[in-house]
């Protein structure tokens, strides 16, 4: 079934960006360097998705996003936030054309960005903090119409295409390449060492189907050839679980859930889709591992109460936004209009035992399905961390037994929410009235 979600998104992204890579070397450069912990930040696309009239695709600007890495720089990077993410549009106009130079290459729209990435990237590094750009798999239509000369080469951008044309991507808006064409590779190297030139840190490929593999490889390669270390995460709304063995080799992190956004006049909601998370994550537990981690989406976490868009999920379920994107060890990325952050979220997002929970790199299991949920995940510390949630709709106590977990004794306790020791537990320990949509963090000892 297609969802009006799924329609919202791909007439956002009809004409995506075109940026995609082919070739070989392996380990890529990316692969070799991010092989420790998820990545922290934030995402423009919350906001870009998002009806509420002062925000929306227009959003995007050298102004907003300069306003977003002041306030990272202020609030969050301290706890490890870093990464100020530009989702799709950096390259378009305000009707949604992209713009490319004369051999194909995505350049910043004038009027978003009239200073272009170099400058904006130079401006978010001098906070301290990453920048992070935006593409679509396959080759985009208006460059084959341009029929770009390929740097390097005499191929232009008409020869590394499929023949006949056939569409791809999760939208299907882009044509499908050939990437046994060598001048495919030479194409998105050339892309990647212009991305390297202006000092980009990350790159979000969107849109990929299991025939995306080889983009994703491609830009892999290309990232390597650049010289420069980017995060490379491969993304979809969700990736189609088929194809999570074949990105395994080559992304950093591979979505594998639906938008968390409700393209409505807030962020999201429950229902719209974060609870979706807890249904989703458990199907890719068998392939994720470090340095190839599971993108649960942006963390709607940013502001509940002061002005501008408001995150459209309870604080109950704020924190358990926070405890399940951690105990996945999910990138831990936020979504909303970071000049409006509240103090509340920031207390939330900079809690250093629940952000340790994720930045320990390890993947978790979950005990129990259904309504009320286990999961626990063992730490290079040697704590056993634990996580209950209740997805129901009423409040309630969750018990858990050290047999499910897999340990005995009488066992050392510590709430990492609210970071306070609750003594010690013999066989079983029980989560009292966790509200609705409500969780709780403890490390066993």
């Amino acid at each position: 079934m297609i969802t009006s979600r799924f329609l919202r998104r791909a007439a956002a992204l009809a004409t995506a960006v075109p940026v995609l890579f082919a070739g070989a070397i392996a380990p890529a450069h990316a692969k070799s360097d991010f092989s420790v912990k998820p990545f922290m930040g934030w995402s423009s696309w919350s906001v870009q998705s998002s009806s509420n009239p002062a925000y929306g695709t227009k959003w995007l600007t050298e102004a907003n996003v300069k306003s977003a890495a002041d306030s990272m720089a202020k609030n969050l990077r301290s706890a490890g936030y870093t990464n100020i993410n530009l989702d799709a549009g950096w390259n378009a106009n305000w009707n949604w054309e992209f713009r490319t130079d004369a051999n194909g290459i995505p350049e910043a729209d004038p009027e978003r960005f009239p200073n272009g990435i170099a400058s904006l990237a130079d401006y978010v590094h001098s906070k301290g903090l990453k920048i992070g750009l935006y593409g679509g798999a396959g080759l985009q239509t208006a460059i084959y119409d341009k029929n770009a000369p390929i740097l390097g080469t005499n191929c232009t951008t008409q020869d590394i295409t499929v023949y006949p044309l056939v569409k791809t991507n999760m939208w299907g808006g882009d044509w499908k390449i050939d990437f046994t064409k060598p001048c495919a590779q030479a194409y998105f190297n050339s892309i990647a060492k212009r991305f390297a030139s202006w000092g980009v840190d990350f790159l979000k490929v969107d849109g990929v189907l299991k025939e995306n593999i080889p983009d994703i490889e491609a830009w892999s390669k290309a990232i390597d050839q650049s010289g420069r270390k980017m995060w490379l995460t491969a993304s979809a709304w969700p990736i189609p679980r088929e194809a999570g063995e074949g990105l395994q080799p080559w992304a950093n992190s591979v979505r594998v859930d639906t938008d968390v956004e409700c393209y409505c006049d807030t962020v999201a909601t429950w229902a719209s889709s974060v609870d979706n998370r807890w249904e989703d994550l458990p199907n890719w537990l068998d392939v994720v591992r470090p340095n190839y981690w599971p993108d649960l989406d942006s963390m709607p976490i940013n502001n509940n109460s002061g002005v501008g868009i408001q995150d459209g999920i309870t604080e109950t379920e704020r924190q358990s936004v926070m405890t399940f994107w951690s105990m996945a060890s999910s990138p831990m990325y936020v979504g909303g209009d970071l000049a409006n952050i509240d103090a509340r979220a920031v207390a939330i997002l900079t809690n250093r035992e629940v952000i340790a929970v994720d930045q320990a790199g390890v993947i978790p299991t979950r005990v129990t399905d259904g309504t009320l949920q286990i999961w626990k995940k063992r730490l290079p510390n040697g704590k056993l961390a634990v996580a209950v949630y209740n997805l129901g709709s009423e409040t309630a106590d969750i018990p858990v037994t050290w047999q499910q977990l897999g340990v005995h004794g009488n066992r050392a306790l510590r709430d990492l929410v609210a970071q306070k020791n609750l003594g010690k537990f013999n066989k079983s320990w029980t989560a009292k009235s966790v509200p609705a949509h409500g969780s709780r963090l403890i490390t066993i000892s």
